[in-house]
């Protein structure tokens, strides 16, 4: 077999890959828009920031009810954005806090780089404060989100002043499907990583003016949102994921943390979220009751859960002087 065979072979393997991790990530949401679609208002339009060194990314900087309350960086989840992870919670998290997220790379209108690293996402984290001009804040992650705020602490730990953990794990791969699954995507992405960088990096260049997106309704809103992220990126990403393990640090954590575990998860074990937070010293655990879409699928039950959880967390952080009392 020749070397462009097996070329042929990897791109239509990681092709596969890509197509059927970006139908489960639009059925899902679309699932939970025709559903119930949240009574939430649209995100404001998200803008691009230059990251000096880096890339562009697109950002959104959503002012706080006083010019020092309390920052909160968002990470979102993986084939999503920051605004399509946390639309549901923004308005709310806004009355308190400045709250920002940014879609990381490969997400979104993220960095294209040639390659995806949770590392890139989590010094691009700390340059998005550094061009915001804000000096700490709090982490929050939900999901691959979770792992990139985990990261961000571990290699930018001056710039974190607590971390919300949501639906998230110190490590993704465990019992030995998961194994085989994870090998089998590093040996694909061998092949793949160049074909996909250079999707991703097309696909990027397409995309609906920001602007244009806002407009929409709602769940047309989201659905265009969704489709900003390349099918092509999901593998590589979850190979990514593969490699990640905190195991070895998160237990030096010093900073005020709080876990939310979806009691139903059928993405993240429950117990491997319950045994992130046993490993995290004094973290402060909550538990809501639905699956791993509960920002969407459970908002009711999730969502009390997940505010009371990140007042918790910015109130032991910022200490009396700054508390936000809902």
């Amino acid at each position: 077999m020749t070397f462009k065979t097996i070329g042929r072979h990897t791109a239509r393997a990681g092709g596969r890959a890509a197509r059927f991790g970006g139908r489960v990530a639009l059925r899902t949401l679309r699932a939970a828009t025709d559903e119930a679609t949240p009574d939430v208002p649209i995100p404001p339009p998200a803008r691009p920031l230059d990251l000096p060194g880096r890339g562009t990314t697109h950002v959104l900087d959503i002012p706080g009810p006083t010019a020092d309350a309390p920052v909160l960086l968002l990470m979102h989840g993986i084939a999503t954005t920051g605004p399509l992870t946390w639309f549901t919670v923004l308005d709310e998290l806004s009355r308190h806090y400045r709250v920002v997220t940014f879609d990381q790379r490969w997400h979104g209108r993220g960095i294209r780089s040639p390659r995806f690293l949770l590392d890139d996402c989590a010094d691009d984290g700390a340059a998005v404060l550094d061009a915001l001009g804000i000096d700490r804040a709090v982490v929050v992650g939900y999901s691959m989100g979770g792992a990139s705020a985990q990261v961000m602490w571990q290699r930018h730990p001056e710039r974190v002043a607590g971390l919300v953990l949501c639906s998230t794990s110190s490590h993704w791969e465990g019992h030995l499907g998961e194994r085989v699954f994870f090998q089998m995507l590093r040996v694909i992405n061998t092949g793949l990583l160049t074909i996909a960088a250079d999707k991703v990096r097309r696909h990027g260049e397409a995309l609906l003016p920001v602007d244009e997106a806002s407009l929409m309704a709602l769940r047309d809103w989201a659905l265009a949102e969704l489709r900003t992220t390349s099918l092509w990126a999901f593998p590589v990403v979850m190979a990514e994921l593969g490699r990640f393990d905190s195991n070895a640090w998160i237990g030096d954590v010093d900073v005020p943390t709080g876990v939310l575990v979806t009691a139903r998860d059928h993405a993240i074990p429950t117990e491997r979220q319950r045994q992130l937070a046993a490993r995290i010293p004094d973290a402060v655990v909550r538990e809501s009751p639905g699956g791993h879409v509960s920002l969407i699928l459970d908002l009711e039950r999730w969502r009390p859960a997940f505010l009371a959880l990140v007042d918790e967390i910015v109130q032991q952080a910022a200490g009396p002087a700054l508390r936000s009392v809902r």
